[in-house]
């Protein structure tokens, strides 16, 4: 087997609304679910990069992420760039991580809708 590579993970979500709640359940079902599609384990973890919409701003993705056992990994939020059209309610993240799956076999995921971010990737 090959030595694991620090690989990027790219997820995408929709929130109903810009609450604290919403914000938090949308974060914390996606990055449960990177792992889980990807059998990368919490030690595997080495950083999280959230971006939200600019009409998400209740929280931080980050405080949603610390809720699920996230505090000891790096966490970064920023804003989207504000595209005339984008889809709104948004959260996005891209997770490095260590693991053994060639860049090819990586499983992105987009939930609640975002799928047509990247309708390019397989389920």
């Amino acid at each position: 087997m090959s030595s694991p590579m620090v690989r990027g993970l790219r997820g995408a979500s929709t929130c109903a609304a810009n609450t604290v709640e919403e914000i938090s359940d949308v974060t914390q079902e996606l990055l449960l679910e990177m792992l889980g599609r990807n059998a990368v384990s919490h030690d595997d973890v080495v950083s999280v990069l959230f971006t939200t919409t600019p009409d998400l701003n209740a929280t931080f993705p980050a405080t949603a992420a610390r809720g699920v056992g996230f505090g000891d990994v790096p966490l970064l939020c920023a804003s989207e760039i504000d595209v005339p059209g984008a889809k709104p309610l948004t959260v996005r993240v891209l997770m490095h991580a260590y693991t053994e799956r060639p860049r090819g076999e990586l499983r992105h995921v987009y939930l609640r809708g975002a799928q047509s971010l990247r309708d390019d990737l397989p389920e």
